[in-house]
């Protein structure tokens, strides 16, 4: 009986890679003038504002706007919102307020995406735990981004990761149910789905040059979700706070490259 290979996920030459990095990077700097620009008595509107003239200064176009219909150039999911939250003049930031940025940008035809979450002011120390352990896990999914690596070794690694740091902790992350990363490239969202939990050595191969995001999302509570009815802002049933972490990545021979550099 014959034995079927498992398919690659989709790769890059060298130089395409390179023309990834730079759209990455213009998001990474979109980033962080969000990040600097985010304050008390600032709306999200107002960051969206500044993530757009980052994007577009660069010769850049912000990916997410008008994607599907969404209206802003960055998703502003603040405190129990876990992702898609829409830029809005009327939310408004406060202290110690938890914010995750997601941002896009598209530079000669290819894709960046990248998140991150940060508190306005001082977090609780539950909330700056939360995050943390967000970031670990996101760094545990690209340490897998290997090649000859399953695509789900990069599931089981940000498991792996939100468990350790629940131990780290000494409490307990729920893993978001339903969303996970994705396939990039000359689209934003591309096969392969990539969840964010699950048994290792399943689903297509990873191979120099394939490209994925890889994007984490945990909260203090539940796993389960409702989409409000605007049909973006996704937010935890049991109003726990939601962090979210991202980042464009390459396997290359050197190891795992995360395509969306941010600038010191």
């Amino acid at each position: 009986m014959g034995f079927r290979k498992p398919k690659a996920v989709p790769f890059r030459t060298a130089g395409e890679l390179d023309a990834m990095a730079a759209a990455g990077e213009i998001v990474g700097a979109a980033l962080v003038a969000v990040r600097e620009a985010a304050a008390v008595g600032v709306s999200t509107l107002d960051l969206d504002q500044v993530a757009e003239a980052v994007i577009r200064d660069a010769g850049a176009v912000p990916s997410f706007k008008g994607y599907h219909g969404f209206p802003g150039s960055i998703c502003s999911s603040v405190n129990d919102v876990v992702v898609h939250g829409i830029p809005s003049k009327d939310v408004v930031l406060a202290e110690h307020d938890l914010v995750s940025i997601d941002c896009g940008a598209i530079l000669d035809g290819w894709h960046g995406d990248s998140a991150w979450t940060f508190g306005v002011g001082e977090l609780s120390t539950p909330d700056h735990e939360l995050n943390e352990a967000t970031r670990l896990s996101l760094e545990a999914g690209i340490a897998a981004m290997v090649d000859g690596a399953r695509l789900t070794d990069v599931s089981a690694a940000i498991e792996r990761g939100t468990i350790a740091a629940g131990e780290k902790f000494g409490r307990r992350f729920g893993i978001v149910a339903g969303y996970g990363g994705h396939g990039i490239g000359r689209e934003m969202h591309m096969e392969p789905f990539l969840p964010n939990e699950g048994k290792p050595n399943r689903g297509p191969r990873l191979v120099i040059g394939s490209t994925l995001a890889v994007e984490p999302m945990l909260t203090l509570g539940t796993e389960d979700t409702t989409e409000l009815d605007d049909g973006w802002t996704v937010v935890t049933d049991d109003g726990t706070r939601a962090s979210h972490w991202e980042h464009t990545v390459a396997v290359t021979a050197d190891g795992p490259r995360i395509l969306t550099t941010r600038p010191a």
